[in-house]
């Protein structure tokens, strides 16, 4: 079964703040290169630390910071930032 990419309102909210190019880097390489696919991490990055259980996909300059749900076969962007702020600890999840 293919997985299926949702945006946690948080994500939405910080995607609609970058500036169009970089949005539409974005939502191309999460529904071309995520959606359908049978393994999303193949793709990604685990994060470890505070933030495990969470993966992350390199777009550029910015990071998607998804929660990869196995039942519903979900990944959830719960942020998109720029590489220097997505990871601070003000900006928790």
């Amino acid at each position: 079964m293919a997985w299926k990419v949702e945006f946690d309102p948080r994500a939405l909210a910080e995607l609609s703040k970058l500036d169009r190019v970089a949005q539409t880097r974005i939502v191309k390489f999460l529904q071309g290169r995520l959606v359908g696919r049978t393994d999303p991490r193949e793709l990604g990055k685990a994060l470890t630390g505070e933030m495990a259980g969470f993966w992350r996909y390199r777009i550029g300059d910015y990071r998607a910071v998804c929660f990869l749900d196995d039942k519903r076969q979900v990944a959830e962007v719960m942020r998109v930032a720029h590489r220097k702020e997505v990871y601070r600890r003000n900006a928790r999840m």
